[in-house]
């Protein structure tokens, strides 16, 4: 995968975890760094189980997976539950 489509995919797996997890605006650049630490920490969960994503969907499937855990974790580190929406 190119690094463009590496950022791409970040980008949309952190938005898509943001909303997941009701986290809030993150910022462009946050998304990506969240989605990028999300597809490394998703393929590498995924591949314990033989699940290799082998396409742009399958990418973003996967980073948007490592990217929730990654917010879950974050939010029960720093006590915040999350936010509920009215």
């Amino acid at each position: 995968m190119s690094w463009l489509a590496f950022i791409v995919v970040g980008l949309i797996a952190g938005w898509l975890a943001g909303v997941i997890t009701r986290a809030g605006g993150l910022g462009c650049l946050m998304d990506i760094v969240v989605g990028i630490i999300g597809a490394v920490i998703g393929s590498y969960l995924l591949s314990l189980i033989g699940i290799v994503p082998v396409s742009f969907l399958g990418w973003v499937g996967t980073a948007t997976v490592g990217a929730v855990l990654l917010l879950l974790v974050l939010n029960a580190i720093a006590g915040r539950p999350a936010r509920r929406r009215r």
